[in-house]
């Protein structure tokens, strides 16, 4: 099959091997996206070998699950040992023996084909385009901040980072009835984000204190700018994963009392629930769709930081 593999560097690739995954379904990638870590995964963060990407809409070709057969779907990124005792709690997300789609011990979606354990792939509504739910992961990501916490109504929020993973938060928030500011660097974007409905702050700019603050920056130094923005007692919520360290100063955190929540990745089944019911369009925010054979160009463009989400079309 084609493919875009990182070995260490990302390379195309037209003869990869074909998976053939015992116990799990094949998939027909219609559509990938090219997201942050996958960027950082070409400059070598995990040590990843293989093929990278993790998020993605494709249709079953193959699987022991009837229902799942020649379906569209999407799919979870973590495939869980399914015996611990994270994944007896239902927390597979977190099981020291998963593995993770295009991170960590398993071929992603920068490819024809893919496989997933059944258990992970959820089928696609009718109503949803493929151009939308190619955005379910991240997503799910968003969303699963409404699950770790009960934010009630007139709140103030910020989300930090004006980026693919800041937008989508900001957006998820404004689905949900709230009204986030988001604070950025870059004038283009918050532009296209004010566009869509939400408010938009200079970073450098924003002053005051808020309930909430979500660091989407990328950035190591995100916490220490979300620690000077949030009230006594209000919430950090981290969202960024950065490949580098950051000097921090916990100090702050103790004297006002202030709740820290880390935030990773989220059950897909809320994410495609309000795709479904129209809550949301993120369509908007998709910059460009490459062919497999132009992956490193469409990898190029992503770094840009006046796009927000770049796809790939591998089938």
């Amino acid at each position: 099959m084609r493919a875009l593999v990182v070995d260490p560097g990302l390379s195309f690739k037209a003869d990869y091997p074909d998976p053939h995954p015992p116990n799990e379904s094949l998939v027909r990638v219609s559509l990938a996206g090219i997201c942050g870590t996958d960027l950082e995964i070409t400059r070598g963060y995990m040590n990843y070998r293989g093929i990278p990407g993790h998020e993605f809409v494709g249709r079953v070709i193959q699987t022991d699950d009837a229902k799942l057969a020649g379906k569209r779907v999407v799919g979870e990124i973590n495939a869980a040992c399914g015996h611990c005792s994270f994944c007896h709690a239902g927390l597979g997300r977190h099981c020291a023996e998963r593995t993770v789609l295009g991170i960590k011990g398993r071929n992603g979606t920068f490819a024809e084909y893919l496989a997933l354990p059944s258990e992970n792939l959820l089928i696609v509504p009718d109503s949803v385009p493929d151009e939308a739910a190619v955005f379910t992961e991240p997503l799910a990501a968003a969303y699963e901040i409404f699950e770790q916490l009960r934010i009630g109504p007139y709140k103030s929020i910020v989300v930090l980072g004006d980026g693919r993973l800041g937008a989508m938060v900001a957006l998820a928030f404004k689905a949900e009835g709230h009204q986030p500011i988001v604070a950025g660097h870059h004038r283009e974007k918050l532009d296209r984000l004010t566009a869509l409905g939400l408010s938009t702050a200079v970073e450098q700019d924003l002053t005051g204190s808020y309930d909430y603050v979500v660091d989407c920056t990328g950035h190591g130094n995100g916490l220490m700018r979300a620690i000077e923005l949030v009230k006594p007692r209000g919430t950090i919520v981290l969202k960024s994963t950065a490949a580098a360290g950051a000097a921090l100063n916990l100090a702050p955190v103790v004297i006002n009392e202030i709740t820290v929540v880390g935030s990773r990745c989220g059950r897909f089944a809320p994410a495609l629930a309000a795709l479904e019911s129209g809550k949301l369009d993120l369509r908007p925010l998709i910059d460009g769709t490459f062919s497999l054979e132009d992956g490193p160009r469409a990898m190029e463009t992503a770094t840009r930081s006046s796009n927000f989400k770049i796809l790939l079309k591998p089938s």
